[in-house]
Order: C-alpha cells, then structure tokens, then sequence
C-alpha cells in the first residue's frame, strides 16, 4: 500500500510537470503532444513484450526442456493466482531476469542461461516470484503510464528549446526576456525532472515487486542470497561473443541492473541499491 501510494504521487508529479510545460503553448499545444506521444507508447505497450524477446533473441522452452522452470513457474502461478506465463530462456552469460507483457494473461518470464548456472533451485525461485510479482501488480501498464508522461514532457521541453532560439513561436511573456529564460530553463530542466521521477517510480515497484516476490515464495531468504549473487555476477561479468547483451531502454526490465555505472550513474539508476533490497528482505518474517 504505501509503495503503491508513492508510485500514484509520483504519477501526479509527471502530470503536474505535464500540465505545468503546456501551460506556456495552452492546452492545443499539450494536447497534441500528448496525442502524439500516447500513440508510440501505445504502440509500445501493446507489442512490448514481443520487442523484448525478439531484442534478446529469447527462445521459448517446453517442460521438456526446462522441467526446473517450469516447476517453480507451475508452483508460483499457484500461489499468486494469475495465469502462467510462457517461460523463456536467454543465451548469454549475464546472470539476470525479466518479466515482459501487458498484462497477466499475456506474460512472459526469461531467465538468462548465465542466472541459471549461477542460482540453486530455491534462488532461482526467489527470482522468479519477484518477476511474477510485477506481471501481478501490472507493473508494465504503470511503466508505460510513466513513459508516456515522462516522453510528452521531453517532447514539450524539445519544443520550448526551439521556441527560445526562435523567440517563443507565441508563448506567454514574449514581449520580455523573461519569458526566453523560462523557456530555456524548462528545455534544460524539465527532461530531467521527468527522467529522476520515472526512475523514481521504477525503484518503488522494484521494492514491492521484491516483498510480494518474497511473500508469493514464503522464502524472502532465497530472494536475498540470489539478489548478492546476482550483484556480484554482474559487476564481473565478461561478455563472451555470442552473449545477448543488455541496453539502457530496457534495463529497467531485469531484477538487477544489468549496466554498471558510477556514483554519478547510479542517480540515474532503473534500480534501488541491492544492499537496501537485501536489508529489508533478511527483515521480513512469515
């Protein structure tokens, strides 16, 4: 409830930030902004997680062939009362998962070869409640309300970068250098404020997905000791040639942060910090 409360204030302060930039162009302006953002990521949305497994080269398995997955898949789905997902596997050695689809009865679960050779049974486990849980909380349909207001926001701050070169096209308090400097500092500022509070929103469903994951597999230990692992495996992890190799648009997907990065980075991080993850999981009694 309380992660649930934060994700919604974090969604009206992307709109507020919305509402503020179209107020300079009034509301013809940010309506056809949002119009047009709406359209690619409705588009997005929609066909997401065919986009995620084809990117990956992700490879569909039967019970046959991963008798493991699909035992743990069968026994979660049990619990958390959603459909089962199709289960896939990733060729590379970057020990990670995800989750992708627009909803529960249109889900997939993946799970890289380098996460499977890695992990015992009841780590994996632990994983796959935590990707289970987002495909639960229709953590995609959240991300996608996120990336539409925060892609509309970018659009408008591109606009009003413009407008300043070119004095305005028609805002508010053209007839002042006021209104020029506003421009500029909603082309520079804006971006990033919607950026930081995507992100924001981003760590606060990977902190629910982590206690209803923990919850749906009683075993909050399991999801623990896999999360150490999983950090430790991917800050020395050595692509091989043939490895799918992960990107900056969908890093946000995977249980850890597949990307290294800095201090300076990490502000910008899809990701809460694993140690703080961890913490609040060895808190957690059942």
């Amino acid at each position: 409830m309380k992660n649930m409360l934060k994700t919604t204030i974090l969604l009206a302060s992307l709109t507020g930030l919305l509402v503020l930039i179209g107020s300079h162009w009034g509301t013809g302006g940010m309506i056809i902004a949002f119009l047009f953002a709406s359209i690619m990521n409705f588009g997005s949305y929609w066909y997401s997680d065919k986009i995620v497994l084809k990117m990956y080269r992700a490879k569909e398995v039967s019970p046959a062939e991963a008798p493991n997955l699909h035992r743990i898949v069968d026994g979660l789905v049990l619990k958390a009362g959603i459909p089962k997902p199709k289960v896939y596997i990733v060729n590379s050695g970057m020990p990670n998962a995800f989750a992708t689809g627009r909803n529960p009865e249109h889900a997939a679960v993946a799970a890289t070869t380098g996460i499977l050779e890695l992990l015992s049974y009841e780590e994996i486990e632990g994983v796959l409640a935590h990707e289970l849980a987002h495909v639960k909380n229709r953590d995609t349909l959240i991300s996608a309300i996120a990336a539409t207001l925060a892609g509309v926001i970018t659009m408008l701050a591109n606009m009003a970068q413009w407008a300043a070169i070119f004095g305005g096209f028609g805002g508010r308090d053209d007839d002042n250098g006021g209104g020029i400097i506003g421009l500029i500092a909603m082309a520079i500022v804006a971006p990033i404020a919607a950026s930081l509070i995507q992100l924001a929103i981003s760590r606060s469903r990977e902190y629910a997905a982590d206690a209803e994951g923990a919850s749906m597999c009683r075993k909050p230990w399991a999801l623990a000791d896999a999360l150490e692992k999983l950090e430790y495996g991917n800050s020395s992890y050595r692509p091989r040639v043939t490895d799918v190799q992960a990107n900056e648009s969908s890093a946000h997907m995977f249980i850890v942060n597949p990307l290294k990065g800095g201090t300076i980075q990490s502000l910008f991080s899809t990701h809460p910090a694993t140690d703080e993850r961890v913490k609040r999981l060895r808190a957690m009694r059942f």
